[in-house]
């Protein structure tokens, strides 16, 4: 593919298009598409989590589900499940909302843990096990689950073996008064998603995954990376830090970042711009931290700081 990097810029543009003042955020989700992972969206309603999961579907011509999750909802509203047919006397599979290519899970700290595990084979190994058949996903397959972080009554929190299965998460936060009232004249009309043409095709976005594999890491780089990675383990605010698969998503998302900004190379950068956005999901604080005030996003903040950066 030529000049991918410019593809991926003009899927940017689209999306900015949609969900203003928030290219920052866009770019990250990108990224995370790039890199074949999935984007926890934790954050207060209407500030257009669905409306950019809808943009991401149509930028790239794909299939798009959406699930609200509710307690009442079992893994198999999401799943599928086999049907049973009374004239030929077989059974039939009828599959869920998760086969799809961008599959929104609306709330979903507000289904069981039993339904919330439904996911984690399907976003850490693209396929789903089904009255003990397996079915692959579509690929491209990714998971863009919200939370609300005001309301937690009647919610299940996220296990830290689902988070961790999240390359990153976002948080898209309120516009600023100028953003804000270009969002109402925006949609004054009409609804600009519904204006948003495909700009790449699902070929090309499985082109780009596997040419993200391609971009080559400094050992340097990588060590520097690692360091990162284990100066949470050693904190002792931390009850738990960033484990291998956090690693391996942190690398994995350098390389999507390089491959956007034209490079086939990745640089210390990378990883710092990333690790805010990988990392602090991943820690688990004890109560002191916790409730004197320290967030993870500042623990990982500390750690960039001290960590030498390599040349």
């Amino acid at each position: 593919m030529e000049h991918p990097e410019q593809r991926i810029t003009a899927l940017i543009d689209a999306l900015a298009g949609v969900i203003r003042g928030n290219r920052q955020s866009i770019e990250m989700l990108v990224i995370s598409l790039l890199s074949n992972g999935s984007v926890l969206m934790q954050d207060v309603p209407g500030v257009g989590k669905t409306t950019l999961a809808k943009a991401v579907a149509k930028a790239v011509n794909v299939q798009f589900h959406r699930v609200q999750f509710t307690p009442d909802l079992l893994p198999a509203d999401i799943l599928g499940s086999s049907v049973y047919n009374p004239v030929e006397g077989t059974f039939t599979f009828r599959p869920g909302p998760v086969f799809c290519n961008v599959l929104l899970a609306d709330e979903i700290n507000r289904a069981s843990p039993r339904t919330q595990s439904a996911l984690l084979e399907a976003m850490s190994e693209s396929h789903a096990t089904i009255e003990g058949q397996r079915h692959d996903l579509p690929a491209p397959f990714l998971v863009l689950a919200t939370q609300n972080p005001i309301e937690f009554h009647g919610t299940y929190p996220l296990p830290e073996a689902q988070l961790d299965r999240f390359l990153i998460q976002l948080q898209l936060g309120y516009p600023d008064k100028q953003t804000e009232v270009r969002i109402l004249y925006a949609h004054a009309e009409t609804e600009p998603v519904d204006h948003l043409q495909p700009i790449l095709s699902k070929q090309e976005i499985l082109a780009l995954q596997e040419l993200v594999r391609t971009i080559r890491v400094d050992q340097a780089v990588s060590e520097y990376l690692v360091e990162i990675v284990r100066r949470t383990r050693e904190d002792p605010r931390l009850k738990l830090g960033v484990s291998p698969r956090g690693s391996l998503m942190l690398f994995r998302a350098s390389q999507a970042a390089a491959l956007a900004a034209g490079r086939s190379y990745v640089l210390p950068d990378d990883v710092q711009r990333l690790a805010p956005y990988v990392l602090p999901h991943r820690l688990i604080m004890t109560a002191k931290a916790k409730y004197g005030g320290t967030s993870g996003k500042d623990i990982v903040a500390e750690i960039l700081q001290r960590v030498r950066v390599p040349t």
